[in-house]
């Protein structure tokens, strides 16, 4: 590993906690829109930032009031979402794993931890997500992909400075 995806690593967990805890009333509970899931696209672009959104979310579920449920099976659920977001085909399906993931694991939390009936928790959970990750995480997603191709253009080498 080198410095650079280090660096990128830890600067996407600390980001992610970072995130979380300043909107810690809407990042927990069972009605919740975590902004730090707008980050959960991040692995369609940069391999590391899997590694980077467990940490993050890891650390930021030990402040849950939710337990070690939540820290051990959410943080689990960020990381299969990071996972499988890295995986998808194209940009506009990166936010759907984590959307999916979650409602599904995080709704179960919230059942059997305060029991939330399961379909709202996962319902609310789901809209959160949607919200976080289509609504912010996709737009950054799409600005990434815009900067990335700038930026691969721009190393192109001009043919008409070699004459």
């Amino acid at each position: 590993m080198n410095t650079r995806v280090l660096t990128r690593t830890s600067g996407i967990a600390i980001l992610y906690v970072a995130l979380t805890l300043i909107f810690a009333p809407i990042s927990y509970g069972p009605i919740q829109v975590r902004i730090s899931e707008a980050l959960t696209v991040l692995p369609f672009v940069f391999p590391e930032a899997v590694l980077g959104l467990f940490i993050g979310c890891l650390i930021s579920n030990i402040f849950s009031f939710l337990g070690i449920l939540d820290i051990f099976f959410g943080s689990l659920a960020t990381l299969l979402a990071a996972y499988l977001t890295r995986k998808m085909p194209h940009f506009v399906l990166a936010p759907l794993p984590p959307v999916v993931v979650n409602a599904l694991v995080v709704g179960w939390i919230l059942y059997f931890t305060i029991q939330v009936p399961f379909l709202w928790s996962m319902l609310y959970v789901g809209l959160g997500q949607l919200l976080a990750c289509y609504g912010l995480g996709l737009p950054l997603l799409y600005f990434l992909q815009k900067r990335r191709l700038r930026d691969q253009i721009a190393e192109i080498p001009d043919s008409r400075e070699q004459d």
